[in-house]
């Protein structure tokens, strides 16, 4: 008995000593005092700049409560397209709440919680085009950000329309819409239906050609990380929280998306 003893022990040494002896990303967080998420500020009412040149909007109250809910001041920094996942796996951002679809090819790079908003892709169009459908967006200059899964969409549904790219959606792909350089765009039904509110030149197509998990997301590593952000995102939903940063932001009459709690 003794000596089996002795060798489990040994063997546990072993096994101890074969696992990186890092600190969990929570308690690196709060080592360094201050917790960097990224953000997108390239479209109201997602996440923008007011007129003081802060980050507001409804990404960046997500990222503000977690910042309370750790203790820590947020550093914000503002990502968009594939610069959000490269970003989290350089270790140059801890969090990213970047109106993110969590899709199975992101989630091969970075972890996902569960989804704390859902979004489907919407096309907008200049109101006297005369586009009813796809199917009119053949051949027209289309709007789409780059390393979008709107991107990856119009280039299935509509491979001839000529695509105008844009790093931030807003004020960039808004600019062109509004000067008319552009027929439509493709972006997050959430940014569009806003944006149509606030210009009557513009209209969008009915209907929604997908139904995206907008997740927060993390660098592979740290499952316990992801847990607590699970944990976070579920009392988000269930606290009251959710509807009224929603209602906030697209207005009291506004449906907010079923979201579902895990914890």
């Amino acid at each position: 008995m003794k000596k089996l003893m002795t060798t489990l022990a040994a063997l546990a040494l072993v096994a101890a000593s074969a696992l990186p002896a890092t600190a969990g990303m929570l308690d690196d967080i709060r080592a360094r005092g201050v917790v960097r998420i990224g953000v997108s500020l390239g479209g109201e009412p997602i996440g923008f700049r007011d007129a003081q040149n802060n980050p507001v909007g409804y990404d960046v109250d997500v990222a503000t409560m977690i910042g309370e809910k750790l203790g820590l001041p947020v550093e914000f920094t503002d990502v968009s397209g594939d610069a959000r996942i490269s970003m989290l796996v350089s270790g140059q951002l801890d969090i990213v709440v970047a109106n993110t679809s969590a899709t199975l090819k992101r989630a091969e790079s970075v972890n996902f919680t569960i989804p704390y908003n859902r979004a489907g892709l919407r096309v907008i169009v200049q109101a006297d085009s005369g586009i009813t459908s796809l199917e009119g967006l053949a051949g027209k200059k289309i709007v789409v950000g780059r390393g979008t899964t709107g991107e990856t969409f119009i280039k299935d549904a509509v491979p001839t329309a000529e695509l105008v790219y844009v790093d931030q959606f807003a004020p960039d792909g808004v600019l062109q819409l509004q000067q008319k350089r552009v027929d439509a765009a493709i972006e997050d039904s959430s940014l569009l239906d806003y944006l149509a509110t606030q210009n009557p030149s513009l209209v969008t197509l009915p209907g929604l050609y997908s139904n995206d998990p907008i997740g927060i997301a993390v660098a592979k590593g740290d499952i316990e990380f992801v847990r607590w952000l699970d944990m976070f995102v579920s009392d988000y939903i269930q606290s009251g929280a959710y509807e009224a940063n929603y209602k906030k932001w697209w207005g009291e009459t506004a449906n907010p998306p079923a979201l579902n709690p895990i914890w």
